[in-house]
């Protein structure tokens, strides 16, 4: 095979331009409709985004998003943020992100009217077997941002939906509304409360698995949960999804910045979060 020092000229600039021309067309200048508090900690943007960012986006993926520089905030790689909600009708694109260092506390900047830059979508979002009818989400924190999407498909597909919300206490519970609203019967549990402890979510998790008939698991970003509904979807002979949070550099799979290990068919192999992910199977997935 040759290098691409020792191709032609001519192909050499084919490929480059081939390049460009698939990532253009993932790149797209978005509009701010709204970018507020939902609490002191997580803002909700709205973005008016062109169709083509919106048509083929699935829940899971993730867009690229291009931090603007504020003062003294100068983020320099773009943020992987997953997809809140998805509103073709309107040509919305939503966000729900955790202000934590410089790039989201850039975004707080954000006005209405704001040029926004966004590259995506990105990577293996969620999939849904014909057979799996009552499906499960459980999540805490930002982490139920990530899973949101889920409970627009599954009203789309006519399938039922139970959502476990998991907070530090009831202010910073994220899209319980919004569950409600696609149909999902939510079950809220907090620390406060004492009521998001793993005897409790254990019991909870087993009680609908007995009554609803679970199909399947669905779950974000804490190792916690990820360990308990592995435990539990062996028991049960449950398959389930994580959708895993990762830091990143290109997002596209060339800077192999968020390669983890998982295990397939008895084997250790290491895949990249952004590329073969960011969601994969419950049981592949190795907790840490």
């Amino acid at each position: 095979m040759l290098r691409e020092s020792e191709l032609p000229q001519q192909a050499v600039c084919m490929m480059m331009s081939s390049q460009s021309i698939q990532l253009s067309k993932r790149e797209h200048i978005c509009t701010v409709v709204a970018n507020d508090a939902v609490n002191d900690a997580y803002n909700h943007l709205i973005l008016d985004a062109p169709p083509l960012a919106l048509q083929a986006a699935v829940p899971g993926q993730f867009f690229h998003l291009l931090c603007p520089q504020v003062d003294a905030l100068t983020p320099f790689l773009r943020r992987p943020m997953s997809i809140y909600r998805i509103d073709r009708e309107q040509n919305r694109l939503h966000f729900l992100y955790k202000l934590v260092g410089a790039g989201t506390r850039a975004m707080a900047h954000l006005r209405p009217g704001d040029s926004f830059n966004v590259f995506g979508p990105l990577g293996r979002g969620f999939w849904l077997e014909p057979s799996w009818q009552n499906l499960l989400v459980v999540a805490r924190g930002v982490g139920l941002a990530t899973l949101a999407p889920l409970a627009q498909l599954a009203r789309q597909e006519g399938r039922r939906l139970f959502a476990i919300c998991s907070a530090r206490s009831p202010e910073y519970l994220l899209s319980v509304d919004y569950f409600a609203e696609m149909g999902a019967r939510v079950l809220p549990v907090t620390d406060s409360e004492g009521t998001s402890g793993v005897t409790a979510v254990t019991h909870l998790i087993t009680h609908l698995i007995e009554t609803e008939h679970i199909d399947a698991f669905f779950t974000c970003g804490s190792n916690r949960l990820l360990k308990l509904l592995q435990q539990l979807g062996r028991q049960h002979n449950i398959p389930g999804q994580i959708a895993l949070e990762q830091q990143m550099a290109c997002g596209l799979g060339m800077c192999y910045c968020c390669v983890r290990t998982f295990v397939q068919d008895g084997q250790r192999i290491d895949l990249r979060v952004c590329k073969e992910g960011p969601v994969f199977d419950l049981q592949e997935a190795l907790t840490w």
